[in-house]
């Protein structure tokens, strides 16, 4: 099984051929809209090139879930999420770093959240339950 790094390393090269971007703007911190430009139609093609680079299926919506709350009002209010939006967040994204964003869980932060870390950890999960299994 790849380790945590090459891992990094090979999601930095789908992101530079996904997002047209240079390879030295990506660090693991990096978040895919705000810092290297993603737009909701790079998301399926990031998908689809992440299954094809390690060999695993990516459910729709799992790694990057739509509209998560759809403006669900035990989820959201005054556009904050709520301790009950938080505990869905932790239950669809168990691989997601929601520290900082638990400090100020601004709906317009959420975003945020995807970083190149955040994939990183996310097919590392992937990789283990497919040899686990």
């Amino acid at each position: 099984m790849p380790t945590q790094d090459e891992i990094f390393t090979k999601v930095s090269a789908t992101l530079v051929d996904a997002l047209n971007v240079d390879e030295d703007e990506i660090k693991r911190t990096s978040t895919l809209q705000g810092d290297l430009g993603a737009e909701s139609i790079d998301f399926l093609d990031i998908v689809f090139r992440l299954e094809r680079e390690f060999g695993i299926k990516i459910p729709r919506g799992e790694l990057f879930p739509e509209s998560i709350f759809q403006g669900d009002p035990e989820f959201v209010q005054n556009g904050k999420v709520t301790p009950k939006g938080l505990e869905e967040l932790r239950h669809r994204m168990p691989f997601a770093d929601l520290s900082t964003f638990e400090k100020n869980p601004e709906v317009s932060k959420l975003s945020d959240l995807f970083t190149v870390d955040l994939i990183t950890r996310y097919i590392h999960g992937k990789l283990q339950n497919k040899n686990a299994g």
